[in-house]
Parts: structure tokens; sequence; C-alpha cells
């Protein structure tokens, strides 16, 4: 670990240029993260292959092992990157590294969620024209929809409460995924990548590769569990490949404008829960005319939404570890 230094030095070396520009190699930054990704998803394997353990006896306990697992190679991430990266082990340098910020708290849960909402338009109008139909179904039954609708809504979100909470792929999908892959790939990669010199534009691509990185291991899974061709696997591995690449280079750009790691969490459990967004539709045109007026108003809100500004009092003063100082 590096010697102590102040957060004005700190400042000073993460926005300084060339090889190790922040007291970190290039070369130690990169296999760093490479080391992290593969980490990541060996030890999904490990308790098989290593430990010999037996195999799950259900679903359940599969996705538990699974959990403790993601777990423990987060928790050995952040360590690792603590030891790599410049900075003091007190809790105010360590977390505001990794984007643990409690100030601007609103701000980052809520324009970076309005942001990336405005790509799913399209499913927006889907679902009201779904509505719009059930309500038109009721009402020609005779019955009053209206009160209907406010008696079973609050019915409907305690029960889809209850069955989210012992729902493991829920957990999976919306809690384990999205705050351990978040913690390893933007709250660790980032710092290590711009303490070891790269610009910014270049973290923000390059941590992606690190995050699609781990998912390839998913062919294996198309091709061995679900009884998939190798062709068949790898066109389906490599749609999702492209996708986590676009997703990844969002997150962490959202990572870096606004130093929140709560920015990216909120959108990645967001886009999780939504899917791909609806591009057309083929019951109405509708739904194409919302996809692009959302996805226009998207490139034309996300610099504004995710101005330093707005997430820090005065830019002389915030903690500079992911540029988002000088990003604008």
């Amino acid at each position: 670990m590096g010697t102590p230094i102040s957060i004005e030095l700190q400042q000073e070396v993460v926005m300084g240029g060339g090889v190790g520009g922040g007291g970190v190699s290039t070369v130690v930054a990169v296999m760093a993260c490479t080391a992290m990704a593969l980490f990541y998803v060996g030890i999904l394997y490990a308790p098989t292959l290593v430990l010999r353990l037996p195999p799950p006896s259900s679903y359940k306990s599969f996705l538990i092992r699974r959990f403790i697992c993601a777990a423990i190679s987060s928790v050995v991430s952040l360590f690792a990157s603590a030891l790599i990266l410049p900075i003091r082990w007190h809790a105010p340098d360590v977390f505001s590294a990794y984007g643990m910020r409690f100030d601007h708290l609103c701000q980052a849960l809520v324009l970076p969620l309005s942001l990336t909402s405005l790509m799913y338009a399209g499913s927006f109008i889907q679902k009201l024209l779904h509505l719009l139909d059930s309500w038109v179904e009721h009402r020609n039954r005779g019955r009053n929809v209206t009160i209907d609708c406010i008696i079973k809504i609050p019915e409907k979100f305690i029960n889809w409460i209850f069955s989210m909470s012992f729902n493991m792929s829920a957990w999976r999908n919306y809690i384990v995924a999205p705050i351990t892959e978040e913690l390893v790939f933007r709250a660790c990669m980032v710092p290590l990548l711009l303490c070891g010199g790269f610009r910014t534009y270049m973290a923000v691509i390059l941590c992606p590769i690190f995050f699609s990185l781990a998912h390839l291991h998913h062919i294996l899974e198309h091709y061995f569990q679900r009884n998939c061709s190798l062709a068949k696997a790898s066109m389906a591995v490599g749609f999702q490949l492209g996708y986590t690449v676009i997703f990844g280079s969002y997150a962490t750009f959202l990572f870096v404008r606004t130093g929140h790691l709560i920015a990216p969490l909120v959108a990645h459990i967001f886009c999780n829960y939504m899917g791909l967004p609806l591009i057309f539709s083929r019951m109405s045109g509708i739904v194409s005319l919302a996809f692009i007026a959302g996805a226009l108003g998207f490139f034309w809100l996300i610099f504004p939404l995710t101005s330093p500004h707005l997430y820090n009092d005065t830019l002389h003063s915030c903690k500079c570890w992911h540029r988002y100082c000088t990003w604008s």
C-alpha cells in the first residue's frame, strides 16, 4: 500500500498522466482487474471443483451457495484494491474511493434512475396499453373499474413484495448480482484503472470488457445444462455479452460522473427488472414512437442529469478518485 497522502494530493495524483499516473502501475491495474473478473467467476465453481462438495440438493441451495461465493469475491476484491490503491486506511477515504457516499444521496438515487427509465418509454407505453385493454374489458362487464383498482392496489403490492422476498431468483437478479457486480466491476476497478494512468473515456471502455468476461462462463451452462449446441450457446451468450458491454459502459459512466456507487446500482437493478427495452410492438406503432422519443430524451439529458455540480457542493472540495470533479 502506498504512503498516506492528503485528499488534495490524491486529486493531483489521480489527475496526473503517464504510466501509473496515480501511483499504481498500469500493468498492475490491468492485472488486478483481470484477476478480479476471473476470481468473481471462478469462485462460483470452487465448491464443486476445488472443495469437492456434493452438488446442491435443490435450486435454492444452489443459489445460496453462489450468493456466498459472490459475497466472498466482493470482499476479497475490496480488500485487494484497497491494498493496491494509495489511500489511507480511514473510513472516509476508503469509502469515498469506492463511491460509498451519503452526501447528495437523493440526487444519486433519483436522477440516474429517471435518466435510465427514458430508454424504457416504449415498455411503459406497452404496459399502459395492456392496462387500458384490461380497463375496457372490465367496463364491458359492467364492473366499477376505479373502485376495484383502488381496492386491489395495496393487496397486489403486498402480495408482490411477499412473493419477491421468497423468490431466490429475484434475490439473485435484484439484490445479490447487482450489488456484488457493482462492487467489483465499478467500485474496485474504476479507481484502479484511473489511478493506473488510464484516461476517463478509456476506463469507461475497459470496465465493460472485464464485466463481459465474467459472463463468458454462461456458454458452458447453455451447452451442458440446457443441451444447446455450441453454436446456439455462443450466439445466445454473444448477444448477452453485447448487452452487458453496453450496460457496463453506461454504469461506469454513471459511476465516474456522479462519484456515487448507488447511481449505477439503482440503474442495474432497474434494468434487470425491466429486461431489454421494448423497441416495437405488433399491437401499436405508438410503442416505437415512445421508444424513439425516450431515446432522444436520454441522449439529450445524459450529460445534464449527470453533471458533477448536481452531486457535489463545490467541485474544488470533492474527492476526485473517479475524475468526476473535472469531467464536465
